[in-house]
């Protein structure tokens, strides 16, 4: 069972079309928040992914982040191989050219 303030995150998330990404602070700000890290938390337990793309989420200085409650290990790898095969770039764990999807 997901929260409302889950449903908020998933539902925008979604918008972030393949290639892009957008920051934690970004998705914040578009759903009305002010917590980047209340939205870390929703986006650790996304229970659509990858139908939500929790993946397309980065820091705001352009690196990598966390993915499904890991910030480093096989997890990260995977996100940074699901990213690249959808055409982000990525050098060093961060977002080459980064210009994050603004909603």
């Amino acid at each position: 069972m997901t929260t409302d303030f889950q449903e908020r995150v998933y539902s925008k998330l979604k918008k972030v079309p393949k290639g892009k990404v957008t920051t934690y602070k970004e998705l914040a700000l578009a759903i009305g928040c002010g917590s980047s890290q209340a939205v870390g938390q929703a986006l650790k337990r996304n229970p659509y992914a990858p139908k939500v793309p929790c993946h397309r989420v980065v820091a705001s200085d352009s690196s990598i982040g966390g993915f499904s409650g890991h910030r480093k290990g096989k997890e990260i790898k995977k996100k940074i191989a699901i990213l690249k095969k959808e055409g982000v770039e990525i050098k060093d764990s961060k977002v080459i050219g980064f210009d994050p999807y603004k909603f």
